[in-house]
C-alpha cells in the first residue's frame, strides 16, 4: 500500500510540476551563452556592446584575442535575433566545470596519515622498493627506477596490483586523483611478478637481490611485498629448513631494509604463509574500514562480509609465535592508482601492507623510527599499541578474537 500511495503522489507532483513549467513565457527562459563572432570581427568589445544595449543582454566576458565573442546571459526569445547577426559564427550553452579534486583514500584518512608533517612535502631524501607486478608508469607516483626479474624487459607494472600498492604507499599530493600515506617518495619498481599476478621464489628473490645489491647506492630503506607462497619460518634464517627465499630476505634485513607484508588472505593463522611468517619481517593483517572514521556502522562500500571497524572475513592471523611481528592496517574497499594512469578500489591484504610501508617511511622520516629494521618494526608495533580512544577495531588486541591476533592499527598521527 505505501508504494501505491508514493507512486501516486509522486506523478501528481510531476503533472504539476509540468502544468507551472508551461505557464512560463518564453521571454522569462533564460540561459548563459558565449557568443563567437567571425575571426574577423574588428571590434569584439563595441559589437557585443551594442548587443547588450539592443537585447538587454548584461555581458559578462568579452573575448578579444583566443577567439572573438562575449558571454552573456541570454533570454530564448532573443537567440534567433543573436544568431542572424552575420557577424555571428555560432554560440555556444555556457556549461560548469569544478576542480579535478584529489581524493584522501578511506585508508590514508583511517590511520591519520593526512596529519603528518610529511604530508604535503613531496620531498624524501631515501626511497621505497616495491616488490610486485611492477609499478607504473602513473602521473600519481614518482617511480624512480626498477629491475624486472619476471618477465624481462621493462619493469612497469603489466597487472595493476603493483601500481595499487605504490599508490597507497606514495600517490603525490597534488590536488588530482589521490594521495598515498608518504606523498610523492621515490619508488622502485621491482617487478617479480607476470601479469597474471605469479612468479616464484627465485623471481622474489632475484628483486630482493636487487634491492639488496642498490639499498645504499638508491637509499633504499623500506620495502613492500604484497604477496604470499606457501612455506614457514625455521627461526634460522632458512638454513634449516632450506628456504632461499627466507636467507634473501635476512640478508637484505642485514643490509639495513625495512620489509613490510602481506599476512595472506585465506582466513587462517600466517604461520604456513611466507613472506609473512619470517620473523625479520612486519606482517600486515587487514581491517574494514568504509569511511575513514573510527567507530564502526559505515556501510560497506565495494564487497559484502566484513562490518565497518573489523578485522577483514579474509585477512589470515598470527598466532602466539607471530604475535610479536604483526600489526593491522585497513585493506577493503581500497581506492589507489592502477596500471594505465586510472584508479580503481580493491579489497585484500595486499592493500593493508602498503599502508604499513608508508608508515615506515614516515616514522622514518621524522627521526621516531631509527636503528636496525627490527628496531624501526618495534616502534611501529609500540606506536600502533598506543593509540587515541576509540581508534581500535573489532578484533584487535583490546576486542580480542578467541585463538586470533591481528595486532594494533597502524596509526602516523604522530609521525
Amino acid at each position: 500500500m505505501n508504494r501505491v500511495v508514493i507512486g501516486i503522489a509522486g506523478a501528481a507532483l510531476a503533472a504539476s510540476t509540468q502544468l507551472l513549467l508551461g505557464q512560463v513565457s518564453s521571454e522569462a527562459r533564460v540561459k548563459n551563452y558565449i557568443v563567437v563572432f567571425h575571426d574577423d570581427e574588428a571590434d569584439a568589445a563595441g559589437h557585443a556592446a551594442s548587443h547588450g544595449r539592443a537585447y538587454g543582454l548584461a555581458i559578462s566576458h568579452v573575448y578579444s584575442s583566443a577567439m572573438k565573442g562575449y558571454a552573456a546571459a541570454i533570454p530564448d526569445a532573443r537567440l534567433d535575433d543573436i544568431r542572424r547577426d552575420p557577424s555571428v559564427a555560432f554560440l555556444s550553452e555556457d556549461r560548469p566545470v569544478h576542480a579535478a579534486a584529489q581524493t584522501l583514500p578511506t585508508g590514508v584518512n583511517r590511520i591519520d596519515a593526512d596529519l603528518s608533517s610529511h604530508f604535503a612535502s613531496n620531498s624524501w631524501s631515501f626511497a621505497v622498493a616495491v616488490i610486485d607486478t611492477g609499478s607504473g608508469p602513473h602521473a600519481d607516483l614518482n617511480i624512480a627506477g626498477g629491475k624486472n626479474c619476471s618477465t624481462g624487459g621493462s619493469f612497469s607494472d603489466g597487472n595493476g596490483h603493483g601500481t595499487h600498492v605504490a599508490g597507497t604507499i606514495g600517490a603525490i599530493n597534488n590536488t588530482t586523483g589521490v594521495v598515498g600515506v608518504a606523498p610523492g617518495i621515490p619508488i622502485y619498481s621491482v617487478r617479480v611478478l607476470d601479469n597474471r599476478g605469479n612468479g616464484s621464489y627465485s623471481s622474489i628473490a632475484c628483486g630482493v637481490d636487487w634491492v639488496t645489491a642498490n639499498a645504499a647506492a638508491l637509499n633504499i630503506k623500506v620495502a613492500n611485498l604484497s604477496l604470499e607462497g606457501a612455506g614457514a619460518d625455521d627461526g634460522n634464517c632458512g638454513n634449516s629448513n632450506a628456504d632461499a627465499l627466507h636467507r634473501s630476505i635476512c640478508g637484505s634485513v642485514a643490509a639495513g631494509v625495512t620489509y613490510v607484508v602481506a599476512a595472506g588472505n585465506d582466513g587462517r593463522d600466517l604461520a604456513t604463509i611466507v613472506p609473512a611468517a619470517y620473523d625479520e619481517v612486519l606482517a600486515v593483517t587487514a581491517v574494514a574500514d568504509y569511511d575513514g572514521q573510527p567507530g564502526g556502522g559505515a556501510a560497506a562500500t565495494c564487497r559484502a562480509g566484513t562490518d565497518d571497524s573489523a578485522a577483514a572475513d579474509f585477512s589470515n592471523f598470527a598466532g602466539p609465535a607471530d604475535e610479536g611481528h604483526t600489526v593491522a592496517a585497513p585493506g577493503v574497499c581500497i581506492l589507489s592508482t592502477w596500471k594505465g594512469g586510472g584508479y580503481s578500489t580493491i579489497s585484500g591484504t595486499s592493500m593493508a601492507s602498503p599502508h604499513v610501508a608508508g608508515a615506515a617511511a614516515l616514522c622514518i622520516a621524522n627521526g621516531l623510527c631509527s636503528g636496525t629494521p627490527a628496531t624501526i618494526i618495534n616502534q611501529l608495533r609500540a606506536d600502533a599499541s598506543v593509540q587515541p580512544f576509540g581508534y581500535g577495531f573489532s578484533g584487535d588486541p583490546t576486542t580480542p578474537m578467541p585463538g586470533r591476533y591481528y595486532g594494533y592499527l597502524v596509526y602516523t598521527g604522530g609521525y
